[in-house]
């Protein structure tokens, strides 16, 4: 994804991975109400510790050559790596790494041969050049690269890691074997894979001025591509290397435009590229951009390069803020990519000659994730095809031809698709309404599980709730979809709670969801339901799966916040139902769910009677000028900010009289923390009531499982609060 960076905090990034501590700062400060606590709506019948409790993977890959699969499985705050073999997959675990320590596994990479693992451990830096630290340890932990064999011996480290955005991490390994490269300070770092070879560490790569990154390797592994930014454009580049040693850069068709996804061919003879316009000055903001693009392929050898696919002009033309990795370079000479010029995310293929563009999706649904079978002549994909609320895996030809096939097509959910280098097996990652992110693999139309003995024997799956697809209409005529969590057995009006997810570009499933955060969150909203509360998840406006238009809807964000009507459309919407009492009408959220939260208590307290706000913004104009691009220069700014202020949840303090509880890390390299301060400043002044969590040198996604259990157990507990019988 695209994401917009404000001083080291990206757009793109207002999501998060949420833990519980109890190592944190807790002030509760109740104006104007008891802080004795109710009985609970009704009896729960599990925890949020067993509903949390089960591992969750994530990174799934395989090896580039044979039958070997690996994942990371984080489970309690522990994260570890496991491998299996087909065909029979029977799972193994290769760290061991223990308790809740807030360091997380990424960028996981099998050699070659199988034989080792290498990955990243620990947390991007912020501004200060530090890795997050949540459980305030006197060494202050690093995030470095480290390689293992898979059939028994110790971790061995590579080198120090360090990068400057969340899932930044990149690690890369040539084919033949040798060498481990990965960006760190702007630069690319090498490491041998071999122990007794010098470079035992890593060593600088690069000296190029700026940053490199995106950099892959060769299929022989004597040359790397890589991306120079050089802040208003950026140039893609090929690098000799021998030896661990660079030789010699060459940059490729150099311009005053953005290069982005170099991908080399299959057999390395040519390279492909997007390309979008550089920074302009002196833009209105306020009108929201078009972003024109295209595709371009080089030669390795003589450098040239040609663009053989422009977009149009018109919005939907505008460069896909997500997709397949953006390019794919299949089998014979078909590059695919993905286009919302149909107002959908789909893929297309066309040859590196150039020529007609193939539709390889075409339909009324989005393609989400895309990766090559092992002979480069299909595509795997994701999408909310025939199940808009959920996700599936489907196969389709590189060339086109041929309808997508449903590799899996029922009431569950499937995403990160990879197949296996020996081309025998299709594996993924899945998830039902009540059973959460295990590993699978799919055959004969069918997912079997993998991780069978992974869920533990407490977890409550007889317990939750199936949520019910709902569809309603917002003021301005614009369809909503949401999953209603209804308590089993509610038999009387109870309490109802409106949830927003973050991002924007996010979707709530009818299931367990396939990011950590949302996951969690999910199983927050079976908690809430298990208590008596009637739960709706509203998937507003800005989100993805319902097409561009609907992504990108106008006046929405810090130009307007038309996204609130899709708030207010889902509380009427519960007003409506008969197990919800129209007085006792909550909302939670997490980062742009948090901004959401807040919004509906500042303007509509009358409607929202209690709220609980995850890390959420607070006031748009605070970083506005950092956040677009070009702002600084924009004929607009002035009238920018007041609409940007207006948008936002401050603009409105002198109506907020519901009860909020604020929580967030001030470590937060997503939200500022003083977004938090600030409005904890305003609450006081007006006398509202509110409790607040604050996690000491914890991030946007919490790293603590502990944070987690804290926080949600905080959130139920001040809702029973605040919103049970007066």
């Amino acid at each position: 994804m695209i994401a917009r960076e404000i001083k080291g905090f990206s757009m793109g990034r207002l999501m998060m991975r949420c833990n519980r501590a109890f190592h944190c700062c807790v002030w509760m400060v109740v104006l104007g109400g008891s802080a004795a606590m109710t009985p609970p709506v009704q009896a729960q019948s599990f925890t949020i510790e067993e509903i949390l409790g089960a591992p969750f993977p994530t990174q799934l890959t395989a090896a580039p050559q044979g039958s070997r699969i690996a994942w990371v499985f984080a489970q309690r705050g522990a994260q570890n790596v496991w491998i299996a073999d087909g065909p029979e997959f029977v799972p193994k675990q290769v760290t061991h790494y223990k308790g809740d320590t807030g360091q997380p596994i990424a960028s996981l990479r099998l050699t070659p041969d199988g034989k080792n693992i290498v990955f990243a451990r620990g947390t991007e830096i912020n501004g200060e050049a530090r890795s997050a630290n949540p459980l305030g340890d006197a060494k202050q932990p690093k995030q470095e690269v480290w390689i293992e064999a898979v059939d028994g011996g110790e971790p061995r480290l590579l080198g120090e890691m360090g990068c400057e955005a969340e899932g930044c991490e990149d690690i890369q390994i040539s084919s033949d074997d040798k060498w481990v490269v990965w960006e760190a300070k702007h630069e690319l770092w090498i490491a041998s894979t071999d122990s007794t070879k010098a470079p035992a560490t890593a060593k600088q790569l690069t000296d190029i001025r700026s940053s490199v990154d995106s950099a892959r390797w060769s299929p022989d592994g004597a040359h790397m591509v890589a991306t120079v930014g050089r802040h208003d454009h950026s140039l893609t580049v090929i690098l000799d290397l021998s030896d661990g040693v660079l030789q010699a850069v060459h940059y490729i068709a150099p311009s005053t435009d953005r290069d982005i996804s170099p991908q080399w061919s299959p057999d390395g003879a040519h390279i492909a590229f997007l390309r979008v316009g550089g920074a302009e000055e002196k833009r209105p903001i306020i009108p929201q951009p078009v972003t024109p693009w295209s595709l371009w392929v080089a030669d390795a050898h003589t450098y040239a390069a040609t663009a053989i696919w422009k977009s149009g002009t018109a919005p939907r033309d505008s460069l896909p803020p997500f997709g397949p990795g953006q390019l794919l370079y299949a089998a014979d000479e078909k590059i695919v990519f993905s286009s919302e010029k149909d107002g959908r995310n789909h893929l297309y293929s066309i040859h590196s000659s150039g020529g007609q563009a193939t539709l390889l999706t075409p339909g009324a649904y989005d393609v989400e994730e895309a990766s090559l079978s092992a002979d480069k002549r299909s595509v795997l994909l994701s999408s909310n095809a025939e199940d808009v609320d959920r996700r599936h895996i489907w196969k389709v030809s590189a060339a086109g031809g041929a309808a997508p096939e449903a590799l899996a097509l029922d009431e569950t959910i499937e995403w990160s698709p990879v197949a296996t280098a020996d081309g025998k097996s299709v594996v993924c990652l899945g998830s039902t309404a009540r059973t959460p992110g295990l590993v699978y693999r799919l055959a004969n139309h069918a997912r079997e599980l993998i991780t069978k003995d992974a869920l533990p024997k407490d977890f409550p799956s007889a317990q939750l709730v199936e949520p019910k697809q709902v569809v309603f209409k917002a003021e301005d005529g614009l369809m909503i979809h949401g999953q209603l969590f209804v308590p089993k057995g509610q038999s009387k009006p109870g309490p109802g709670l409106i949830f927003t997810h973050g991002g924007p570009p996010r979707q709530m499933l009818l299931g367990f969801h396939y990011m950590d955060y949302y996951s969690n969150a999910y199983a927050e909203n079976q908690y809430l339901a298990s208590l008596g509360f009637t739960v709706l998840s509203v998937n507003y406006r800005l989100g993805i799966m319902y097409g561009r238009d609907f992504r990108e809807a106008p006046n929405s964000c810090w130009r307007g916040a038309a996204e609130y009507n899709d708030v207010l459309a889902g509380a009427k919407y519960l007003q409506s139902l008969p197990t919800v009492d129209p007085k006792r009408i909550g909302l939670w959220g997490g980062s742009y769910g948090g901004f959401l939260t807040a919004l509906g208590l500042a303007r509509n307290s009358d409607i929202f009677a209690a709220g609980v706000d995850y890390h959420g913004v607070h006031d748009w104009s605070d970083f506005l000028p950092s956040w677009e691009e070009g702002a600084g220069s924009a004929p607009d700014l002035q009238e920018a900010k007041k609409l940007a202020f207006s948008s936002s949840p401050n603009a409105s303090i002198a109506k907020w009289k519901s009860p909020v509880l604020l929580i967030q890390g001030d470590d937060d390299r997503n939200v500022p923390f003083s977004q938090m301060v600030s409005l904890v400043q305003k609450l006081r002044a007006q006398q509202v009531p509110f409790e607040q969590i604050v996690y000491p040198d914890e991030i946007h996604d919490f790293l603590l499982w502990k944070d987690f259990i804290r926080s949600y157990e905080a959130t139920a507990d001040f809702l029973k609060l605040h919103l049970e019988a007066k």
